[in-house]
């Protein structure tokens, strides 16, 4: 299958390429900055382009079977619109083109109403600090982006993981409509997961929750991590639209 991975720089962008190589698709790998990609492999295109221009995604866009955005930004105090104008730009331009399957990465903060994630600490205390505080501008965006993509038209599946973190290869993770009480998914694994999606009909127009169960990191490590990141990953967008 031919498809496109916008975000493919950042840190699940990168295992999700490795994996859809391993798989046996022709990828091509979207970055701002291609030279820093750091794979090369036989049916592996990388290209340079920007989410925020219309052109870029629409030439990466025309003759793919299907798209698969892992596009992500650090917290940050100010507007975020990656994730919305993104992702925006990829609808439009699928639709121009005729390319119906998309799989998105949002998050399990976006609805903290679905039910619980970690107990008393993560969801009373954790979980109200990142996102009415640090990410308060991360999630809005992220919300905006879903509403997008499920007023698309398209055969579209939403990921929405927790807290994400590195294992060396693949588990035995476990995934949802809407929500699974889980308080954190490896990235290999939402790699995996969105993989899944090229291949089976189960979750299409439908929000995904997946989780890690049989490895998990320290959650304070984890949070102060993303909490204290000041650099954008790889795939940033320029200064004052990153989260």
């Amino acid at each position: 299958m031919k498809i496109a991975v916008f975000g493919a720089n950042g840190p699940t962008g990168r295992i999700l390429t490795a994996q859809a190589l391993g798989a046996g698709h022709v990828v091509t790998a979207v970055t701002r900055r291609p030279r820093e990609f750091p794979l090369s492999a036989p049916g592996l295109s990388v290209v340079g382009g920007d989410v925020y221009t219309f052109e870029d995604v629409s030439a990466v866009v025309e003759g793919k079977d299907a798209v698969l955005s892992t596009l992500g930004v650090p917290y940050s105090r100010q507007p975020i619109t990656v994730y919305s104008v993104g992702t925006s730009n990829i609808i439009r331009a699928m639709g121009n083109h005729g390319v119906r399957r998309l799989v998105c990465v949002s998050s399990s903060a976006t609805d903290i109403t679905a039910g619980p994630h970690g107990g008393f600490l993560f969801d009373k205390v954790l979980q109200p600090l990142v996102t009415k505080l640090l990410g308060k501008t991360l999630y809005e965006d992220m919300r905006r982006m879903e509403s997008a993509v499920a007023a698309s038209g398209l055969d579209w599946t939403i990921m929405r993981p927790s807290g994400l973190f590195e294992t060396e290869s693949v588990t035995e993770y476990k995934m949802a409509v809407d929500y699974i009480a889980g308080t954190f998914t490896s990235r290999a694994d939402l790699a995996d997961s969105m993989l899944r999606q090229l291949t089976s009909d189960e979750f299409v127009r439908k929000n995904v929750a997946v989780a890690t169960f049989s490895q998990k990191p320290s959650l304070i490590q984890l949070l102060f991590r993303e909490a204290s990141s000041k650099k954008a990953a790889p795939d940033s967008v320029p200064e004052g639209n990153r989260a």
